[in-house]
């Protein structure tokens, strides 16, 4: 068969590739980037279902609007605001999941040999669907407090990208939350230089102790012309259940146009049916006290696994602790004669029980191999010590 060209561009992805590797009895898994489903609020989900099957079932069963199910376009709305986000029902789209979103900016913005400036590292399935239309990606460095707006500045100057793509609080996989004085720099910057910029922001309501600043979207409100270069992908899965597949997409008017348009030939609609229950889980008041518990949840996990990194790796490994989310970015240092080179690690790992995502996937070019990427959101306390244990053996 003669593929697409397009497809020349992408790989596998690594992850995906990685858990093919985890059937191995007793293994302990930091290497997905998957909520935990023991947290999942499955009594409100089975009431919202059992709601809106029993009441006029007719319509969720139904095709549906491109744009989204109404009552929860009104629902995504109402929870933008609370988190200090301006956004009228008719101003955004519902997606299957936000990468769908994503897909969708590509489809929408990218044409082949246009160049765009992610963070490095960055999500990886941004990456492959970006340069599936394309792209030209070039990676801006980041640091504990998000990407190097001075950088980043000179980078879109030399370069004049069809967009800029961010993960501002939390990011997958640096675990980094940008500062409120370079969020607004970079509002201010996209607006001089007319560049459109995507905030990717599906981990920012899992804070641990004191919320992260506002978003892009809730400060481009205080930046006039902002809201203009600006889009917004917003997820309920790691706050909800990622089985129900819903996201969101905010943006310009003509953007979302373009984008509801692909979307009508990619699947017509995000299924009504989940839709529905989101729309009315949302009318539950039960999202604060799931959210609650996630976050002391994840807050603990964290904790434990850098007292754990400290005490059983030391100066082997080097990390900034996460305010919040679901991932550590740390970096083998090769002190006191231990490796540094993270994709050996992650094999020698894996025979110790215990895997990794390395970091070098997370870069669109020059990867840093010396990088790995944990997540602490599915492991409970005590695997997480015994894994980082195992971690050290195989060190």
């Amino acid at each position: 068969m003669q593929f697409a060209d397009r497809l020349k561009n992408v790989e596998t992805s690594a992850i995906r590739e990685l858990f093919k590797l985890l059937g191995k009895p007793g293994i302990i898994s930091f290497a997905g980037g998957f909520p935990d489903p023991a947290l999942f609020d499955a009594e409100g989900i089975a009431q919202a279902s059992q709601a809106v099957l029993t009441h006029n079932p007719g319509p969720v069963l139904q095709y549906g609007a491109t744009e989204g199910y109404q009552p929860l376009r009104e629902g995504i709305s109402t929870f933008m605001e609370g988190k200090g986000s301006s956004v009228r029902p008719e101003g955004l789209i519902v997606t299957t999941g936000s990468q769908q979103a994503l897909d969708l900016i590509g489809k929408t913005m990218i044409s082949p040999g246009d160049k765009v400036i992610v963070e490095a590292p960055t999500f990886l399935a941004t990456i492959q669907c970006f340069r599936l239309y394309g792209a030209h990606i070039i990676g801006a460095p980041i640091d504990a407090d998000g990407v190097d707006v001075d950088k980043l500045e000179a980078l879109i100057e030399e370069h004049k990208p069809k967009l800029v793509y961010l993960i501002p609080t939390f990011g997958n996989p640096s675990g980094a939350t940008l500062s409120l004085a370079r969020r607004q720099r970079i509002l201010e910057i996209a607006v001089r230089t007319q560049t459109l910029v995507v905030e990717d922001d599906p981990y920012g309501e899992l804070y641990f102790d004191q919320a992260p600043p506002p978003s892009l979207l809730a400060l481009s409100d205080g930046v006039p012309g902002s809201r203009d270069w600006l889009a917004h992908c917003g997820s309920f899965s790691k706050i909800l259940s990622p089985g129900l597949r819903v996201g969101w997409l905010v943006a310009p008017p003509a953007l979302l146009a373009n984008a509801t348009m692909c979307k009508q030939f990619s699947d017509a609609h995000t299924s009504n049916l989940t839709q529905a229950i989101c729309a009315h889980y949302l009318t539950m008041n039960r999202l604060d006290a799931t959210l609650a518990v996630v976050r002391r949840t994840y807050a603990e996990r964290a904790r434990v696994m850098a007292e754990s990194l400290r005490r059983e790796l030391g100066d082997a490994i080097a990390f900034n602790q996460p305010r919040g989310g679901m991932f550590f970015w740390a970096r083998l240092t090769g002190a006191n004669g231990k490796g540094s080179h993270a994709p050996d690690f992650a094999k020698r790992a894996i025979d110790q029980g215990v895997a990794f995502v390395p970091g070098a996937p997370f870069f669109a070019h020059d990867p840093d191999l010396s990088t790995l990427r944990l997540s602490f959101a599915t492991a409970d306390v005590a695997k997480i010590e015994e894994g980082i244990g195992r971690l050290a053996q195989a060190l």
